[in-house]
């Protein structure tokens, strides 16, 4: 089977799974307090209600909600083949498992893709309603979070491959999602030491961090500075990558 073949396959796993209610609920659960909580963002200094009703309301969500998400989605697609032997099944076929392993990773990133599509989806309406309630308009500009969006997501490859290895590695559900859980813990402080590049986990938020920089005239700690992160980032994911296709499958071929 080639790799088109492979993700249309796994494509149609996904519309028997239950995987579009665990990306959409915690968008539902981020946007509800930031709507009922709406006047806070007006006793914000240095920044703007409709900046810091974007910034806080996307803050959960890159620091635990989205990495979290991954998780999960990581140990399901694995559990998935795992269960009633389901990979051995898969592996019997002519199928190269460097190849599948990469499918279903391409998965993944189409699932983080979805959620931040649903994520950027759900906050159009709320600052609508929003400005309804506080007569201020709170809506931002569609690029502007289109743009943001974007960036998070390229942000966010390196820490979805390194949940994929994760998965792959550690073949009890429990303890791999501890473990990736427990990897989003020190992202928040990581982001502001001075080797912040060397953990993915610590990308999307620190993204975010950028972001608020640019609309917060105090808040410059976070710069955009591609030398090393880029060429780091680059290279833990496609180390990430060779580990999980090269472990994918073998507990199953022994």
């Amino acid at each position: 089977m080639t790799y088109i073949q492979l993700v249309k396959t796994e494509l149609t796993k996904l519309r028997r799974s239950h995987i579009f209610w665990i990306l959409l609920a915690p968008v539902i659960l981020l946007w509800i307090p930031s709507f009922l909580n709406a006047d806070i963002n007006f006793e914000a200094t240095g920044i703007s209600p409709e900046n810091n009703f974007f910034i806080q309301s996307y803050l959960g969500f890159t620091w635990f909600m989205f990495p979290a998400s991954l998780v999960v989605c990581t140990v399901l697609l694995t559990q998935s083949e795992r269960t009633n032997k389901g990979l051995q099944k898969m592996l019997s076929l002519p199928v190269n498992p460097q190849l599948f392993c990469l499918a279903k990773f391409t998965i993944l990133l189409l699932l983080a893709a979805f959620q931040l599509l649903l994520m950027g989806a759900a906050y159009f309406p709320t600052a609508m309603i929003v400005s309804h309630m506080q007569n201020y308009s709170m809506v931002l500009p569609v690029s502007l979070v289109l743009k943001e969006s974007c960036l998070l997501y390229l942000s966010a490859i390196p820490m979805a491959a390194l949940y994929w290895m994760l998965a792959v590695c550690i073949h009890t559900p429990v303890f791999s999602i501890g473990a990736g859980l427990a990897s989003i813990v020190p992202s928040m402080l990581l982001i502001n030491t001075k080797v912040w590049f060397a953990y993915p986990v610590s990308y999307p938020i620190y993204t975010l961090m950028i972001l608020r920089g640019t609309m917060e005239n105090s808040f410059r700690s976070f710069v955009m500075d591609p030398i090393p992160w880029i060429p780091v980032s680059i290279g833990m994911t496609l180390v990430f990558l060779a580990v999980s296709c090269i472990t994918f499958g073998r507990y199953e071929r022994r």
